[in-house]
Parts: structure tokens; sequence; C-alpha cells
């Protein structure tokens, strides 16, 4: 028998620690190393690891040779894990106070480990039909049919190596890459020179400035280099219309990676980045593809909160990951919005970031006009039809009448958003949340409640479970506009995009080639439709309830809202036509409003929003962790997140200011209460020292209380 290798292996599992483990040599036919994937026991099941010490018999010793279990084998077909990845694990998971094999979870899910397993077994059989093929082809007597054989093992033999291309760069005469007008040529220029001196680029660039042009500019000249490109967007639905645009010019290297996409077919964009020259676009999850050669990221809408991740952890950033994914491989990094967020704002200011301005619209289209519409003014003349006011119906038939198209935001999803007895006034809650149940109605059918926060669904039968009065709708859903809006334009074509729609990645795309081709007149959808789509008819977008964007408890609420208006704003008038925004608001004298007229300078608005989080110690001046203490039971949930948040004080001292615990807004869901306790670090020397005694209190206050799996980390929590 052979000595024994030992080994230590990453488990996709929440360990602080990775298991060692033997083979034997012989068995597994050559010396296991860094990155290769083994199929290994732990805690009476089996994982699929990957190796990350291949020398560890030192300390395998220090435990104990007889503790040590074997391996179970080599997974077999399964590709390396590369170094550079295991790398970017560990600075996630060192960031994001998570484990590694955390992380490794989220980049190699069970579903992916098992159709890579399927892909190799099917990959396996198709070789052994070609060593058959072989033997056919030598005895065959035949021409016609040697030649038979000889055909089928070429086609097998093209689908074992999945249509590979070489590695090398790729000639820029190969791409039809957008010219540049002076304004993006400069820009182009200034991003260029920032690059050689090894800083991230900001580009905050108006709406309809030609921001994507730009981008492509930059990934040709990656790709040409022998290096390649990750292009993230915020939203599946972005890089849906964008595929289309980004195709056109690199025809054979783009690969599109998102939740939407099937395991099938990540799997695929897997195998096809590891051997050619590519450009990924992708949502936050494309991160974590086994990149190689990276030469450029693009974080497009840097400033959208859908980069970050909730829920399970990892809970990170996905621009704050990108730009540790271009650290690692010290590729260029752009990062590019309309409204840049304050964060990336205060790293220009520090030094960290270069920010470029591209000011001038692509067809040289003047800034939409807006308007500001009172509607509790309007109620008292009685200047509303429903939730529309008699201005605002007056300009969208201005626009029907020119064959022009109109755009309607109304960020609540449904069709009421809640439901109140008129008998005993009682409100409509989930079971299981501690939150309104909203009215879902379908043409033919009485309609449905659901609970947006876990998703549970009843009948809706208009009687109160209670007292068994009549359940009046209040407030007003996407569901209703459209509704409403099909009422008020009747001969209009009346669409809706919001999330109840888009799970439909077919439906979605439908809706958004419709509308881009004039065969929507009317699209009424939530924060969906102002984000970076392109259409060229769009003449005017109007916000339904504004208010809604602003009453929120949270110090970035007023960032947010000034991004979003901002964003849909952009939306409209984006050829050489001037458009139109109109808000409906019953606070037309806030600042965000303000803002947005230009009473308010833009750039004053940020250094404002700036100050103001600078009194309060807010970030970007300082780092913010939360601490989110879950239980079934109320009683216990504020006990244990009163002591711990005690513990914390003590640990942290002068480290860090801890608030809490507190409820969220919504302290019930699916069944759980939850209590927050913030711990607000200031950016110094001492911030990766509090990060770990705050990460090691909560570990020890799990461990001595039995309270582990109820506890966990948000760091930059949006």
């Amino acid at each position: 028998m052979s000595a024994l290798g030992f080994i230590q292996v990453l488990l996709p599992l929440r360990l602080k620690w990775e298991p060692f483990y033997s083979y034997d040599p012989e068995t597994v036919q050559s010396p296991l190393t860094v990155g290769d994937r083994v199929r290994v026991e732990f805690g009476g099941k089996e994982y699929v690891g990957v190796v990350t010490v291949e020398d560890a018999a030192e300390g395998a010793e220090r435990i104990g040779l007889g503790k040590i279990k074997p391996i179970r084998g080599k997974a077999e077909g399964l590709d390396k894990v590369n170094e550079t990845e295991l790398a970017f694990w560990r600075l996630v998971a060192e960031y994001y106070l998570c484990t590694p094999g955390e992380v490794f979870k989220a980049a190699y899910p069970a579903g992916k480990v098992e159709e890579e397993e399927v892909k190799a077994r099917i990959k396996e059989r198709l070789q052994e039909r070609i060593a058959r093929l072989d033997e056919k082809i030598a005895k065959a007597r035949r021409e016609d049919t040697r030649a038979r054989y000889i055909e089928e093992r070429e086609k097998i033999l093209h689908c074992v190596q999945n249509d590979k291309r070489s590695a090398k760069g790729v000639a820029l005469d190969d791409f039809k890459v957008p010219e540049l007008t002076e304004a993006q040529a400069k820009a182009y220029s200034e991003i260029k020179e920032v690059f050689s001196k090894g800083k991230p680029a900001l580009l905050r660039g108006v709406t309809g400035s030609g921001k994507t042009e730009i981008y492509l500019k930059l990934a040709a000249d990656a790709l040409a280099e022998g290096k390649n490109v990750l292009y993230l967007v915020p939203e599946i639905a972005l890089s849906r219309q964008l595929e289309e645009r980004i195709r056109s010019v690199f025809p054979d290297n783009l690969k599109v990676s998102h939740s939407g996409e099937s395991l099938a077919k990540r799997t695929e964009v897997a195998g096809f980045i590891r051997e050619s020259p590519y450009i990924v676009l992708g949502t936050r999850s494309s991160l974590f593809l086994p990149h190689r050669d990276l030469g450029l990221v693009i974080v497009d809408e840097e400033n959208d909160q859908s980069y970050k991740q909730d829920n399970p952890a990892p809970r990170y950033n996905g621009r704050e990951t990108a730009i540790m994914l271009a650290g690692i491989f010290k590729a260029d990094i752009i990062m590019g919005s309309a409204t840049p967020s304050l964060e990336s704002l205060y790293n220009c200011q520090a030094g960290r970031f270069s920010l470029i301005e591209l000011t001038e619209r692509y067809f040289h289209a003047a800034d939409s006009d807006v308007e500001i519409i009172d509607t509790i003014a309007e109620r008292k003349k009685n200047g509303m039809v429903g939730s529309f006011s008699r201005k605002l119906i007056g300009h969208i038939r201005e626009r029907l009448a020119k064959e022009e198209q109109v755009a309607i935001l109304r960020e609540r999803r449904s069709y009421a958003p809640v439901l109140q007895c008129e008998e005993c006034g009682s409100i409509l809650k989930c079971s299981r949340c501690d939150a309104a149940m909203s009215l879902h109605q379908k043409e033919g059918f009485a309609g449905k409640l659901v609970c947006h926060y876990c998703g549970r669904v009843k009948e809706y039968t208009g009687s109160c479970p209670e007292c068994g009065g009549k359940l009046i709708p209040l407030g007003a859903g996407t569901q209703k506009i459209e509704e409403e809006a099909a009422a008020l334009f009747p001969e209009a074509r009346v669409a809706r995009l919001d999330s109840d729609n888009a799970g439909s990645s077919r439906h979605e795309a439908e809706i958004i080639r419709k509308f881009a081709d004039g065969e929507i007149d009317i699209l009424v959808g939530t924060r969906i439709v102002a984000k970076g789509f392109d259409f060229s008819g769009l003449s005017l977008v109007a916000v339904i309830s504004s208010d809604s964007l602003l009453g929120q408890r949270d110090y970035r609420a007023d960032e947010r809202a000034l991004q979003l208006l901002e964003q849909f704003r952009g939306r409209c008038g984006r050829r050489s036509e001037k458009g139109l925004f109109v808000v409906q608001t019953s606070q037309p004298g806030h600042p965000v409003y303000k803002s947005v007229t230009g009473e308010i300078d833009r750039r004053g608005a940020s250094e404002t929003l700036l100050a103001e989080r600078k009194v309060f110690g807010y970030p970007p001046y300082s780092r913010v962790i939360n601490v989110i203490v879950r239980d079934r039971d109320k009683t216990r949930v504020e006990a244990m997140s009163r002591s711990l948040g005690e513990a914390l004080a003590t640990a942290l001292g002068g480290l860090a200011r801890v608030i809490g615990p507190y409820s969220p807004a919504v302290d019930k869901v699916g069944g759980e209460y939850s209590r927050i306790i913030r711990t607000i670090f200031p950016k110094d020397a001492r911030l990766r020292a509090g990060k770990k005694i705050l990460a090691d209190t909560v570990e020890r206050f799990g461990v001595e209380r039995r309270y582990t799996g109820r506890v966990s980390l948000d760091v930059d929590p949006v």
C-alpha cells in the first residue's frame, strides 16, 4: 500500500475551518493538487469539495492521523477551481464576515454541480462512442461505410470539444464598434488615462449620453489585447435589451449569465469562458463565474440597490465585489451612472476613483421639461380622476394624438396594496408576516391575496375574516393604474411591466420588444420601467403617488428617490425631441423635487446629501454592519437581541456606535420575528480589528447561548 496523501478541503458549508482528509495516490491515479474537486463525507452527508492545501500531512498529524477520514474519490469530469477563484472567495468572505464555504456555495450551488456531473457523464459516453467508431473506421471494408463512420465521429467530436475557440486576442477589425461622438471620444480618452494610472473610473453621464458606446469601445480594446470582459447590469430585464446591442458588436464572444437562465445554460457559460475569449453580460451572480485573464469590468447603473444580495450569505454588494475581483486580476474597472451613488462620489473626492463627466446627450436632445402636480390642490378643485390628475390626462392625450408613447411609474405592484374592513376597520394582514396582504386581480377571476414578503397566496372572498364585513381596497398598485389608464384612453394599447408579469422571461422580453417597436402606447410599471432602456418613441413619463418613494425609514431614502426620478426622467426625449416628465405628489415643496426641477443644482444636491451624512456619521463617512436576530418566538427574539446588543456594546467599546436592537418596518416575515442591532464604525485604522471583534462576539454569543444559525451579519446594508 502506498503512503497516504493528506489534503485540506473547502466544503460548501458555514464552517470556520477546512477539514482534513486522506487519499491513496494510486487509487486516484495522481497526487491531488489545489483546485481539484473531491467527494467527501461530512456529518453523514456527501459533498463535492475543493482541495485548498495539497500537502497537509503536518496539520493532519496534529489532529491525529487515525481521526482523518479518507475521501470517497475524485469528482471525475468536473473542472478544477482555479486559484484566483479561491483567492476571490476568501477576500469576499473576509469583507462580508461570512465563511469561504458560504461563498463557494454561492459560486457552485448544488444544482450547478449536479448539472456539471451530468455533462461530465455525457461527455464520457461520447468519448467512449468515439473510441468505438475509431475501431469501426479501422475495420471498415467499404469506402462509403468508412465515410459514414468518419462523419458521425466528426459530429460527436464537435460536441465533445464544445466548439472551443482559440484563447488568443481578437483583432479590432473583427468587431463592429460604434463610432464615438466628440464628447464620447473625449470621455473615452480620459477613462484610458485613468486606467493607465491603475485607478477605477466613475463615468457620470446624463441619461441618453451614450455611455454604452464607450463601454463597448473599452471592451473591444480589452478583447484585442487578449483579455476578457465582465459587463454587469443590476437587473435581468436590462440584460435582455442590452444583449442585442452587444451581440451586434461581439457576435462570437458574448455570453449572458443571470439567475433567470437555466442551470444547464449557466454551466455552459462557465465552460465557454474557461476556453474562449469572452465578454459576459450578467447580473451580480456572474461575479462568481470561473473568470480568467480578466482585463475589464464594467458596472453599469452602479448606484442601483439591486446589486446588493440580502440573503443568503454572502450578503455582498455587486459593485464593491466587482472592485475586489478587478483588483485580483489587476483589471481595469469602470462604473457608470447618470446618478452615481454617494459612496462612489465620496471615493472620487477621496482620490480613490477618478470622475469623468459626460454632459452631452447622444442626439443633442435637451433635458426633459418637468411638471410637479400638487395632488392635494387638484383634489380640492375636482382636478383628479381616480389616480390621474386632469392635467396629466391632458398631457397623455396630447402625446397619443402625436402617436408618441407614455410610461407611467407606480412603485407598488398589485391592484390594491391594502385592504380594510368598512365595518371593524381592521387591515387584512398575512398570518405569517406583519404586513398587509395585497389584492391582485386577473381578468375573468375574482382575484387573490398575496403577501409580498413571504409569497403566501389566498383566495380573495371580499369579506373580512374578523367580522364578515366588506373589504375596501385602499390605494392603487400597477394593476389598478393599468385598468384606469385603459378606461381613460380606450383607443390606446396599454400594457404593464412589474415583477408579477416579469417573472416570465419570455413575457417580459415580449413587452419590452413591443414597446420598443411602438406596438404599445402606454406602459405602466414599477421601477423596472425606469431602468436603462432606450425607447425612441417615448416622450412622456409620469410618476403616480410619488410620495411613496420618500416615506421610508432610511437615511438613504432621499438619495434613492432622487436617483429613481432622474433615471425615469431620462427615459423620455432621448432623440431630437424634448420630453416631458410629470410628477404627481402631495409634497411639491420637498427638496428632492426641487432638485429634479433644477431649483437645486444636481451636483449641489449630492453635496448637500453628503454633508448631512457627514454630520450624522453615516456612510460613506462610516461603515455600517447590521446584526440581525431572527426567531419564531417574539419574547425570545427580544430577550436575545437585547443581550447581544449589550454584549456588542461592551466588546466594541469605543470602536463603534451600537444602536438598538430595534424592529424593522416589517418585523415578522414567514413566521419569524426579527430585530436589528446597528453597529457604525468610523473609517479608520481600527476598522478591521473592530469587524473581527464584532464577528467573534456574535459567534461566541451563539455558542454560549446555543443560539447558532439565528444571527446573521449584513455588511454595508442598503
